[in-house]
């Protein structure tokens, strides 16, 4: 094991095809399979270095993080891993519906790989984070991702150069959600009458899904992730307690991006557990898209960005 500390970064992922729920064995396994893209300049850094006892600071503040330690003590049944201290910094905001949780896990494992020399492949780091939070299976790799069974491990549909997209994300709320994602999706589960509903349609839309960027094919690509979209919050707020991550900002800023679409470009809306709104668009018609979110009420601040690549050491 090396004794200097090891640093790696990933990003989040924002998912096209969306996977909200658990199946009923161990293993952190989703209900769904799901389709991704990686973005670039959202950034989670995050540094490993031995201790005595295992620490964790986010953001330059010392955090007691139930789902870090739950994670540890989970890899260290299969892996060598000592007592570490772990400093994690985002750059954007955490735990508000960005998929923080996602480049934090995919950084993490890719940090605590290349300190502990588990010498894992790609696929066995994407293992290993999806342990930690599903959807940081995903954000081991770049561009275009899948996450989908037998194994469960992502893997790359398509390089982030192949359609260089734009993502522009409306941020309404900087605040941390008040229900987490684990317990809004064992929410859902159990008491959702439209759970399997939403496990069958999911599974249906996955070679969809998938087809469609292997075409590079934006009206349909459109047409499938709104309609994941809708159909999760739609199981949201039909559980017990319903769920509503929403806010008046979001509202508007999906019934102004349905408009620009009508009105000829090429830009779509998608919403995970967050208020915040992600509007995928061509190159194109970027400007366009973030002068609109701009100027809708409610939207604190707007984030350009493109498609990145996958977890990577960089120091260490």
């Amino acid at each position: 094991m090396s004794a200097h500390s090891t640093t790696a970064q990933a990003h989040p992922n924002i998912a096209l095809l969306k996977y909200w729920g658990k199946q009923d064995r161990p293993g952190n396994l989703p209900a769904t399979p799901s389709l991704s893209i990686t973005l670039d300049t959202l950034t989670t850094t995050t540094t490993v270095r031995h201790a005595r006892t295992d620490s964790i600071s986010l953001n330059g503040e010392a955090v007691e993080d139930p789902g870090i330690r739950v994670a540890l003590a989970d890899w260290r049944r299969d892996h060598e891993i000592p007592p570490l201290a772990i400093e994690t910094r985002n750059n954007f905001p955490t735990a508000a519906g960005l998929a923080s949780s996602a480049s934090g896990f995919a950084a993490l494992a890719t940090a605590i790989d290349g300190h502990c020399r588990l010498g894992l492949s790609a696929g066995g780091r994407s293992a290993l984070a999806r342990r930690g939070s599903a959807s940081a299976a995903r954000s081991i790799h770049g561009g275009f991702a899948t996450l989908c069974g037998p194994d469960w491990q992502a893997s790359q549909l398509m390089s982030a150069d192949s359609w260089p997209l734009k993502v522009v994300v409306a941020i309404t709320s900087s605040a941390p959600k008040a229900v987490s994602s684990r317990d809004g999706m064992a929410i859902s589960r159990r008491s959702s009458p439209y759970f399997d509903a939403w496990v069958s349609a999911t599974a249906g839309a996955f070679g969809s899904m998938r087809d469609a960027v292997l075409r590079r094919d934006f009206a349909r690509l459109a047409e499938l992730s709104e309609a994941s979209c809708l159909r999760m919050h739609g199981l949201m707020m039909s559980g017990d307690p319903a769920l509503l991550y929403w806010n008046a900002g979001t509202l508007s800023c999906i019934e102004a991006l349905r408009g620009l679409r009508q009105a000829g470009r090429n830009v779509f809306f998608t919403v995970d557990a967050g208020p915040q709104v992600k509007a995928v668009c061509t190159t194109p018609d970027a400007r366009a898209v973030e002068e609109l979110l701009r100027a809708q009420p409610g939207v604190q601040d707007i984030l350009t960005v493109g498609l990145g690549g996958g977890a990577v050491v960089v120091d260490g």
